[in-house]
């Protein structure tokens, strides 16, 4: 197995947190699938906070085990070539058991196949419509999937949703799961970082719009702000030299320039990333050092240090001394897709955008660099750095 994935996904020193939480599931898991009553097991928390390592060592246990009927389901095109690659190498778990949603329920629907354990890994990204241009003609794919199994083991962290497609929300899950039994199981204790309480916390008053303070200078995370992308990535290309796993992330908004629709400021110039077929994922290939790195190639996976792009979509006010986020300037228009079963509100765009940032400046685990496109937003958070 690579060294990579089994860091990230199958560590074999479990905090003590963490084998209670298994422990408690284990037994709501076997009284579940011994009810037959079609329950739901809720792992929740924020990045970073070990939700998917808690998962991988439920599917271990149950995938591996051939009294049981399983499958592992994740939405996520590059974070199911790692289950993929995983699964290659553990005794007794089939990758065919590894799917995508759409093709799960499709496939067990027309053969009538139904599941004692059917687990979900990054559930906010599950459709909660019909989405027939990804051929899923259903209402809600968690609806579907419960249909099919005993008990359904569902990770989700409702401040990684960031399009309507896929919106979620706590009173959607509960609404979704209705009469059927359910557990939530907490997650809150950071284990992708090695930042502070105090720094995290600094991250997510930033996204969340917040006056922005002097950054803690309170742990071993490396955090500093750059005046130039150019500079940024010259940093990046060096720790990733010598750390490997470093890479430059983006948000969305930058103008097209010549025809081409690169990530654009100062010296800086590069591409987005690309979907690929091959099976080695977006945040392993050596060749993503080249590219800028976006959620839907770095969502649920570690780095070791990443260069955050802060996008011409964010600005700042000086008023309430904080960023800001200015929607028309951001470009993925699937954030902004409407629904007819669901109103979405102004701020709710805005918290799709911000979700988006936030997700991108915590993939690091040992520092942060950031710079911003907004002359001004940029220029504030240098002076914050240098009067530190």
């Amino acid at each position: 197995m690579n060294d990579i994935l089994k860091e990230q996904f199958l560590i074999n020193k479990l905090s003590d947190d963490q084998q209670s939480v298994i422990a408690n599931m284990n037994t709501y898991i076997n009284d579940s699938i011994a009810n037959k009553q079609h329950a739901v097991a809720i792992i929740q928390g924020a990045a970073g906070t070990g939700k998917s390592v808690v998962l991988m060592q439920l599917v271990q246990q149950y995938m591996t085990d051939k009294h049981y009927k399983t499958a592992l389901v994740v939405n996520h095109p590059e974070l199911y070539k790692a289950y993929q690659d995983m699964a290659a190498d553990v005794p007794g778990l089939n990758p065919r058991n590894i799917r995508r949603p759409t093709a799960l329920i499709n496939e067990a629907q027309k053969n009538n196949h139904n599941y004692d354990v059917i687990f979900v890994d990054e559930a906010h990204l599950l459709y909660s419509k019909s989405e027939p241009y990804a051929h899923y003609r259903g209402e809600n794919q968690l609806t579907d999937l419960m249909s099919l199994a005993k008990i359904v083991v569902v990770v989700y962290d409702f401040n990684q949703v960031f399009q309507s497609k896929m919106y979620w929300s706590q009173k959607l899950l509960l609404d979704t799961i209705g009469k059927h039994p359910y557990r939530q199981f907490n997650m809150t204790f950071q284990y992708r970082m090695i930042a502070s309480d105090a720094q995290v916390d600094w991250l997510d008053n930033l996204t969340a719009q917040k006056a922005i303070t002097p950054f803690p200078d309170n742990s071993q995370f490396e955090f500093k702000v750059f005046s130039t992308a150019g500079a940024l990535y010259e940093k990046i290309k060096s720790q990733n030299q010598e750390f490997g796993l470093s890479r430059v992330v983006a948000t969305s908004g930058f103008p097209r320039i010549s025809g081409r629709h690169n990530v654009e400021m100062d010296s800086f110039s590069l591409p987005w990333d690309e979907w690929d077929p091959q099976r080695t994922h977006w945040a392993k290939r050596e060749s993503s050092i080249t590219q800028v790195g976006t959620i839907y190639t770095l969502q649920g996976f570690d780095l070791n240090y990443v260069g955050m792009i802060i996008g011409p979509s964010f600005g700042y006010d000086a008023k309430t001394d904080s960023m800001t986020i200015i929607p028309e300037k951001y470009s993925h228009k699937e954030i902004f897709k409407k629904r007819k079963d669901l109103q979405f509100t102004p701020a709710q765009y805005q918290d799709f955008i911000a979700n988006v940032l936030n997700v991108l400046i915590k993939r690091g685990k040992y520092g942060l660099y950031l710079t911003a496109y907004d002359d001004v937003l940029r220029e504030r958070l240098l002076n914050l750095q240098r009067n530190n």
